[in-house]
């Protein structure tokens, strides 16, 4: 119990006592002591914060009269049963965590404004196209009808018309009818699994995969299956074993710049993952949202199988802003009412007013010249990056044609859980490999997002959590 209260809070205004109380009530906001657990003792918290036991004593009278903290006489001082709302921004980095399939984000959003995210996965603020978006909104909030209504149960209509249009560019051929809009991919899922699954189910689902594919499927209560997956996407053998043995309800995949790998299916990979789906009657659930940062747009499942057994997600949170989330469903015609209905069962509406506001930046052809000035932008970092992490002693099997993430792997005999359990302890959140593994078989994998490897902290800082 003393070593959570090793490193008082430094805080120059106030006085030892109120540095005691300070390091006591930021562990009871933050749940690390819950209601109930048992303070340490007077004479263990003088030693560790290196003040006299008079300062503990006065600080423990003064949290009990706050009524924060109890005292029972012979047993000492003890956590109130009701303690203070909880505040996330007490909570800091908590490298008792566990590292499983929400590790990530949750480190990266809660992590303070000088930490470095190389393990995130988003892009930077100011690789996004702030004030175009700024000025896409200002004219959408001047039609009053964009902030005052909900929308169609389908979503904004100028925008699936839109999209329609994108979608065709890579090969998909969507009626705008046939596409349902939601506030993020993220919420497109989860009304997809909702449509598609019971508990119980299984899924398959790739090894390493996006984690978010695998807390989705938690969240519902089925069982996983990994297909393992490399620079040429799916192992085609173990993907037919697993629809034999498993007889999935469906398979969740980036078919583009997949996630962690970069990976992008070729055409006879596509075209054969297909035909097996067909014959042991399984459905695909194609999650796109990196497909924007491709300059030449790569064969899309949805693409050759003309919706039939695909069903097509896309998004703009990746390229465009993550307050900017939309999310697309293209699916077949004869499904489309039905999970309509169940997103008006679950969410009643998505958001008009960021529905318009990406329909405004899209037709304003602003959308298109980002992306030219992004795509490049990447492919330097990229290259950059590949160096700075060979230069560090890192593998990379595999450079992805465009995209953000590179999969890279640690010398042996490391782990890259450790390593970023010690890189998050000096301000660094990295990706630990098995966060993206079912099998837990990448413990010697990080993935790098090469936007948010600027700094040359980045760096050192792994040198430092790879040396121990």
């Amino acid at each position: 119990m003393t070593e959570i209260l090793a490193e008082p809070v430094p805080t120059a205004s106030l006085s030892r006592v109120g540095m005691v109380m300070r390091a006591i009530e930021d562990r009871i906001e933050g749940r690390a002591l819950g209601p109930g657990a048992r303070l340490p003792s007077v004479r263990g918290l003088a030693e560790s914060m290196q003040v006299s036991k008079s300062t503990v004593v006065e600080a423990y009278d003064r949290l009990a009269a706050r009524g924060a903290i109890v005292s029972r006489p012979g047993s000492g001082f003890f956590v109130a049963a009701r303690p203070e709302p909880l505040s996330l921004a007490a909570i800091g980095p908590r490298l008792d965590r566990a590292v499983d399939p929400v590790w990530i984000t949750r480190q990266a959003l809660e992590a303070g404004p000088d930490s470095l995210r190389p393990g995130c996965g988003w892009l930077p603020p100011d690789w996004l196209p702030e004030e175009d978006l700024r000025r896409a909104l200002r004219h959408v909030a001047r039609q009053s009808d964009a902030v005052m209504f909900y929308d169609t149960p389908q979503g904004h209509a100028p925008l699936r018309q839109q999209l329609a249009l994108r979608l065709t560019e890579r090969g998909i051929r969507a009626h705008p009818d046939q596409l349902v809009l939601t506030d993020s991919v993220t919420q497109a899922l989860d009304l997809i699994i909702r449509f598609l699954a019971e508990p119980g189910d299984t899924v398959l689902l790739d090894d390493p995969c996006y984690f978010s594919f695998q807390a989705l499927a938690r969240a519902h209560r089925l069982r996983m299956v990994g297909v393992p997956f490399g620079p040429e996407g799916p192992d085609l053998a173990a993907f037919e074993q697993a629809l034999i043995e498993h007889k999935p309800r469906f398979y969740i995949t980036n078919s583009g710049l997949q996630n962690p790998t970069g990976a992008t299916l070729s055409p006879v990979v596509v075209h054969r993952m297909l035909r097996l789906a067909e014959m042991h009657g399984t459905l695909i659930v194609e999650d796109d949202a990196y497909a924007d940062f491709e300059s030449e747009p790569g064969p899309r499942l949805a693409g050759f199988d003309g919706l039939d057994r695909v069903i097509h997600v896309g998004g703009f949170s990746k390229t465009l802003s993550t307050g900017a989330r939309v999310g697309v469903i293209a699916l077949r015609s004869d499904w489309v009412e039905r999970l309509v209905d169940l997103k008006l069962a679950v969410s009643l509406s998505d958001n008009h007013l960021t529905a318009a506001t990406v329909h405004r930046f899209l037709v304003e052809g602003s959308y298109r010249h980002h992306l030219d000035a992004l795509r490049t932008r990447l492919a330097d970092a990229r290259g950059t990056v590949v160096r700075r992490l060979v230069q560090a002693g890192l593998t990379v099997p595999f450079v992805p044609s465009a995209g953000m993430f590179l999969w890279t792997r640690l010398p042996e005999g490391l782990d890259a859980t450790e390593v970023s359990r010690r890189a998050l302890a000096r301000g660094v959140v990295l990706a630990p490999g098995n966060v993206f593994s079912i099998s837990q078989g990448a413990a010697s994998f990080l993935r790098f997002n090469v936007a948010q490897c600027a700094s040359p902290r980045v760096f050192s800082e792994l040198s430092r959590a790879m040396e121990g």
